[in-house]
């Protein structure tokens, strides 16, 4: 989880002001809150995440006490491949997540039948990521998801509606387990580029190549 620290600032004579950090990784945070509350100078110190929820010193070591042992830090990458010409979709899910003081990756891809477009195989590719999710026992945390598919993105970020029935199919069956592990997403749309290890899974998948693998990072 990322926040922001904001706190007021007392002079020597008295003048006070408030003053905002940019968002930081929570116990990158708390330790200069620590070095902060050193100075003697500021005051009511808190620390607001991305959802503009406030957190006590208190609160935030007793998140991040709490969360140590469970995978935290989650950010996903998925992507999804349709042939025309045989009716087949390939599915790639990357997962970077952090626990017990290490990072790991998990990879994995899936090879499909019955979707009928592009925009489908990039839906089932997010679904996808969130049947690993909750493998990994994930529930009522910030994840950050990362496409490069606008459609997926744009819908489920509510920047555009969804029209077609067989996509809202999909994006209300996402919305529905995002609820039922209690996610909170942040979507973020990229390039095809920097969406490069999903897409080579997608298409490994379509290839009959199955991967699934969970990999410590050095």
């Amino acid at each position: 989880m990322k926040v922001l620290i904001e706190w007021t600032y007392r002079s020597p004579k008295g003048t006070e002001t408030v003053f905002k950090s940019e968002e930081m990784p929570a116990a990158q945070a708390l330790l200069i809150a620590n070095d902060l509350e050193k100075t003697g100078r500021a005051k009511q110190l808190v620390f607001i995440d991305q959802f503009d929820s406030s957190w006590t010193v208190k609160e935030l070591k007793g998140y991040l006490k709490g969360i140590e042992m469970e995978p935290h830090n989650i950010i996903v990458y998925f992507d999804g491949g349709f042939n025309w010409e045989s009716k087949a979709a390939g599915l790639g899910c990357v997962i970077y997540y952090d626990q017990n003081g290490k990072s790991y990756r998990l990879r994995k891809n899936a090879a499909v039948d019955g979707l009928t477009s592009n925009n489908e195989a990039e839906y089932a590719a997010l679904h996808l990521c969130l049947q690993e999710l909750e493998f990994l026992g994930i529930q009522r945390l910030p994840v950050q998801i990362i496409g490069d598919s606008r459609v997926v993105i744009n819908h489920l970020s509510e920047e555009w509606p969804v029209i077609e029935q067989d996509l809202y199919s999909w994006a209300d069956k996402i919305e529905a387990k995002m609820k039922s592990l209690g996610l909170q997403p942040q979507y973020e749309l990229v390039s095809r580029k920097a969406n490069g290890e999903a897409d080579r899974l997608a298409a490994q998948a379509l290839a009959g190549i199955e991967i699934i693998a969970t990999s410590e990072m050095v």
